[in-house]
């Protein structure tokens, strides 16, 4: 009988230290509590049961063949708590709860039943944590750095997520940097993150965000999937703005008129005022316009135009275009007119929904000081919208290219939240490769 209550204790324990951890902080709007089954569902009566032993009653949710069963539910988890709507047909029995609170720390356990006997049962630590991590910047500041720790030397397979906590589906950065993984992160932070090299060594997961601006406010959520444990931690990043006291702000103005008000008007430079452009993605190019009166702009000044992450977009010195010095995503997609026309329009090619900002054109003289203002360019790309009632036959995503690009596209694929809805291939539909949600509409 001893050895019946050993082996029961330690069974008891090996439960609670295999089960898989998930941590979330109390402001955040949910947390998923994973259940992946692999065993086989009961033909008769399948039943899939939350519960917290340590509770009264300990039912947290139910689901069964008829949809979800909370006559029993324990009250503080009324109206907090959902499953999959196909649970039972895909084995994913994870749970979703809502306003997570420090009262809903501990061990939920998921099992499936014939409503007899169990067949299935799987443990979930839920930890929720009050603590945030709260980060300045200061107006101007090149870099910021969101902290991120944990336990050192992961295992090969971890992958971290930093993304906006009070906004939806905002990807900020993903870690391993694939491919992949690019596409999921939103173009606010395109080209802007970076996370340390050795990471997976030293458990340092921070996230250094550069230029950081005002938008950049906010919370973050880094999400660490580590073995079968889910950890977050939440960083929340405020942004500065360096005031000055209201005296040195009047000596400021007092100086800028004094000494800089007599330089400015001798160069007689008058600009369009700052505008905004707005273009329908897919056309064959935009015309970003920026013309002056001064048509004696020297032939070695430097024009450069950058976009909103500060990425060169076009360079012009000494009567010709330098593509050395343009980002890769703008090669061979700009034109521009000569200086001495004092037309310094910029014509962009193929703009899509990534191009979308405000571009400055800053022309420099030949020792690399500001010729004269900066004209500041705001483009919008406008994406189709397509509106259809429910329960119509069909309806057509419009998406037109040149003629000529058609032969020389080896694949065509449309995605909607990363499942392909069509893809075409080598001249013909390729079935195989959908979803299995679009096959066949």
């Amino acid at each position: 009988m001893k050895m019946f209550v050993v082996f029961v204790i330690l069974l008891h324990v090996s439960q609670h230290a295999l089960a898989v951890v998930v941590e979330v902080y109390e402001e955040a709007k949910s947390v998923l509590l994973p259940c992946q089954y692999s065993g086989i569902i009961p033909e008769n009566n399948p039943t899939v049961m939350w519960s917290r032993s340590d509770l009264s009653p300990t039912s947290v949710h139910l689901r069964r063949e008829e949809g979800d069963d909370l006559k029993k539910q324990n009250l503080r988890y009324s109206g907090r708590t959902s499953m999959r709507p196909d649970a039972l047909e895909t084995s994913d029995f994870s749970l979703t709860l809502t306003n997570p609170e420090l009262t809903d720390s501990g061990v939920y356990t998921c099992s499936i039943s014939d409503g007899k006997e169990e067949t299935g049962q799987r443990n979930v630590q839920l930890k929720v944590k009050d603590q945030q991590v709260e980060i300045r910047v200061e107006e101007g500041s090149d870099s910021v750095i969101l902290p991120c720790q944990t336990r050192p030397d992961l295992p090969g397979d971890t992958s971290v997520e930093w993304a906006r906590s009070d906004r939806e589906l905002m990807m900020v950065h993903v870690y391993p940097n694939r491919s992949e993984n690019l596409k999921k992160q939103d173009d606010l932070y395109c080209g802007r993150t970076k996370m340390n090299e050795d990471l997976l060594r030293t458990g340092d997961l921070s996230l250094t965000l550069k230029y950081p601006t005002q938008r950049d406010s906010g919370g973050y959520i880094c999400t660490i999937y580590r073995d079968k444990n889910i950890l977050r931690q939440k960083v929340v990043l405020h942004y500065v703005r360096e005031k000055l006291p209201l005296w040195a702000t009047a000596v400021v103005v007092l100086l800028v008129l004094v000494f800089f008000g007599g330089l400015i008007y001798s160069f007689q430079h008058y600009f369009m005022s700052d505008c905004q452009v707005q273009v329908e993605s897919g056309v064959e190019s935009v015309k970003l316009p920026f013309k002056t009166k001064a048509k004696n702009i020297p032939e070695d000044a430097k024009v450069e135009w950058k976009d909103r992450y500060n990425n060169k977009v076009h360079v012009h010195q000494n009567g010709c275009d330098r593509i050395e010095d343009q980002s890769p995503a703008y090669r061979k997609r700009t034109e521009m007119n000569l200086l001495e026309t004092g037309d310094l329009s910029l014509t962009l090619k193929y703009p899509t929904n990534k191009d979308r900002g405000t571009y400055t054109c800053t022309v420099y003289n030949k020792e690399g000081g500001k010729f004269q203002i900066d004209k500041q360019v705001e483009l919008k790309v406008r994406v189709p919208q397509v509106e259809v009632d429910s329960g119509v036959e069909s309806v057509q995503l419009p998406f037109k290219i040149r003629v000529r690009l058609i032969k020389k596209l080896p694949k065509v694929e449309w995605t909607e939240n990363k499942k392909k809805v069509h893809v075409y291939k080598n001249g013909s539909d390729q079935p195989e490769e959908q979803h299995q949600d679009y096959r066949d509409e």
